[in-house]
């Protein structure tokens, strides 16, 4: 009988161990059963299984024999192999530790790099900003500094075109120191935004109160040398070329003037509302009269209108309308100071006092263009309210031209102004007279309980005139000197004075 069994206490690692053992055993026995002579010889029972483990226990002898002999052989170059290994081992742990210091550098340098790099972007910050500063005083100081070579132009140099130059730039930073917050929304601001000094206006900055004055003094040299040029080259004029010259001057103006008022006035008529105003109502239209009336009423007469002249090009742009009477006010404005202008200029530069002076030979084709216009206008004038207007005007011109000096020269000219005026005034009254007195009852239509409209119409247009030739007028007893063809009681027009 067997013994029995003891309990396996085996840890079951082990086992696994066992199950692979008999896994290759079970593997070498099947290779061992694959050689056919093997399989042969078990088949017949020709193979001796002690004989056969003795010759394999001999030949694994001889092999381990071999194996140790070889081993002893080898043991030199292994003790060498060991020698060298150890040395590498030292050489690596001394790279180890070499690469461990390396890292523990990179790390340090790792943050001095990042400081570095942090530092670089703070100055080139800095840098920038002091850039930008840099430039913004460069410009301020452009704007506010005068250079030694424009100085010295401007108070030692030639009158020139560098003269000229340099009196511009003068200019400009003359009104660029006195700018203030009070001129920034002027559309002529040189510098809106404030941008070359810092947002501060240049007139608050202490550089800007210093130059102030030296570009004071810088501007009144430069006006010294201009008068004493001018002054010079009048001097030169003056020498016996001056017939040449008076000629050369009067041909010039002649066509400038000629061209100036033709060229405006042909621009005026583009504003001109006539078919779109009321013949017979003031209304807004005594507004030409502005100014003038002041004057009449005891005010300068040289300085009266307040309002300007009509800026045709800007007009035209926006699409405003007028009416005839203000351009021809504009028109009257503007002739009226040309003519001033001129007449002082002439004759104080050409020293020419009598009769058969230049000023008749550069304002006779303006003159005569401008009555050949209004005398055009009133060839197709129905309109008596206007008519009464320019009348006014030009009363208020003839007072004007006595106050300037000028009613030698101008005198003539607005008594034909006058003289157009009237017997077209007269003309259209009458056109009107007829009409009412050719009226019926069916051609005006019935009445009804309120007033007709014709008489309703006759009343504005007599009022209007009333209020016209009233305006301005001192007392109710003063006469108003406008000489001409007026109304009399019975609505026809007649030779003297306005009858009320």
């Amino acid at each position: 009988m067997y013994p029995p069994r003891k309990q396996s206490t085996v840890n079951p690692l082990k086992c696994y161990e066992t199950q692979d053992e008999g896994e290759r055993l079970s593997a070498d026995l099947a290779l061992f059963l694959s050689d056919p002579n093997l399989q042969s010889a078990l088949a017949d029972g020709s193979l001796d299984l002690s004989s056969y483990s003795s010759t394999i226990n001999s030949e694994l002898a001889t092999l381990e024999r071999e194996c140790i002999a070889l081993h002893r052989q080898a043991t030199p170059d292994v003790r060498v192999l060991r020698e060298e290994m150890d040395a590498c081992d030292s050489i690596l742990a001394g790279l180890h530790e070499m690469l461990l210091g390396f890292q523990a550098d990179l790390s340090g340098l790792s943050g001095d790099i990042r400081q570095l790099q942090e530092q670089s972007r703070s100055l080139a910050v800095q840098v920038d900003n002091r850039r930008g500063a840099e430039e913004g005083l460069r410009l301020f100081l452009e704007r506010i500094v005068v250079p030694p070579n424009m100085a010295h132009v401007i108070c030692r140099g030639e009158v020139d075109e560098m003269f000229l130059e340099c009196v511009k730039d003068l200019e400009e930073k003359y009104a660029y120191v006195q700018m203030t917050a009070q001129n920034l929304n002027d559309p002529d601001c040189a510098d809106p935004n404030l941008e070359s000094s810092a947002g501060i206006p240049p007139a608050s900055t202490a550089a800007g109160k210093e130059m102030v004055d030296h570009l004071s003094k810088l501007r009144l040299q430069a006006v010294d040398r201009t008068r004493a040029y001018f002054l010079k080259v009048m001097k030169q004029l003056r020498r016996p070329k001056d017939a040449q010259i008076r000629d050369v001057y009067v041909e010039s103006m002649s066509k400038t003037l000629y061209t100036l008022f033709r060229t405006y006035h042909k621009q005026l008529l583009l504003l001109d509302m006539r078919k779109r105003g009321d013949a017979f109502v003031l209304g807004d239209r005594a507004k030409v009269l502005d100014g003038a009336i002041t004057a009449e009423s005891g005010g300068d007469a040289a300085m009266a209108l307040t309002s300007s002249p009509i800026n045709a090009h800007l007009s035209l742009m926006n699409g405003d309308k007028y009416s005839y009477e203000m351009i021809f006010r504009s028109v009257m404005s503007h002739l009226m100071d040309a003519a001033t202008n001129e007449y002082v200029f002439s004759r104080q530069f050409f020293k020419e006092y009598g009769q058969d002076d230049c000023w008749q030979s550069i304002f006779g084709k303006t003159l005569s263009l401008v009555l050949e216009q209004l005398e055009n206008y009133l060839f197709n004038c129905h309109d008596a309210i206007a008519i009464l207007l320019m009348i006014k005007l030009t009363h208020y011109y003839k007072r004007m031209v006595k106050a300037r000096r000028i009613d030698k020269v101008m005198e003539p000219f607005l008594e034909r102004l006058t003289n157009l005026f009237w017997p077209r005034l007269k003309m259209v009254m009458d056109a009107h007279l007829r009409s009412i007195r050719g009226a019926n009852a069916k051609k005006v239509g019935a009445g009804d309980i309120h007033a007709h409209l014709v008489s309703r119409r006759y009343a504005e247009f007599t009022c209007s005139i009333l209020l016209i030739l009233n305006r301005g007028r001192k007392s109710t007893g003063e006469s108003d000197d406008m000489d001409g063809p007026t109304t009399n009681g019975n609505g026809t027009l007649g030779n003297g004075k306005v009858e009320r």
